[in-house]
């Protein structure tokens, strides 16, 4: 998809790493679960999903913070800013936390997963809800119905369409 006016720049609060995306996300989404309200400090995450191949570190040396455990969690190692992460055993994908684009206003989370964690008063414009993680079977007619409503000029706030950065 060219509209989406790539390649888009990132970086972590104090900008010691920086970050390129260079691939259109896969799907956008919003993260209940209690440990992404620790890690973000908020009612939860906002993150893209993308491949692994259209993402880099250009500048510093992200660490490994969190848990430690099979989600690989990267944070700047000065500022502890919690850039992205990836899946166990999906080295082919990552996920970026939405807020570490330089240009982040086009965002808007297309699903939102663990609502079952989700603190009562905490609400987003998803399209799709999940108490849990959606199943993988699931995953590829979400990011098929992804592409198709934003290439459309889908928002859920129901305000001018959302574009791209650029477009």
């Amino acid at each position: 998809m060219s509209d989406w006016k790539l390649p888009w720049e990132g970086g972590c609060r104090c900008g010691q790493v920086r970050l390129q995306i260079t691939a259109p996300p896969m799907v956008t989404l919003a993260c209940h679960c209690s440990g992404c309200q620790r890690m973000s400090g908020s009612a939860f995450s906002l993150s893209i999903l993308l491949p692994s191949d259209g993402f880099q570190v250009t500048q510093g040396e992200p660490v490994i913070g969190a848990l430690h455990g099979p989600v690989r969690h990267f944070y700047c190692p000065y500022c502890k800013s919690w850039m992205f992460n990836r899946p166990p055993g999906m080295d082919t994908l990552v996920i970026v936390r939405a807020t570490m684009l330089d240009d982040p206003s086009w965002f808007w989370p297309f699903i939102e997963t663990s609502t079952r964690e989700k603190l009562p008063w905490a609400s987003t414009p998803a399209v799709h809800s999940f108490e849990a993680f959606p199943d993988p079977a699931e995953y590829g007619p979400l990011m098929k119905e992804f592409a198709e409503r934003f290439r459309e000029g889908f928002n859920p706030r129901g305000q001018a369409p959302a574009r791209a950065p650029g477009a």
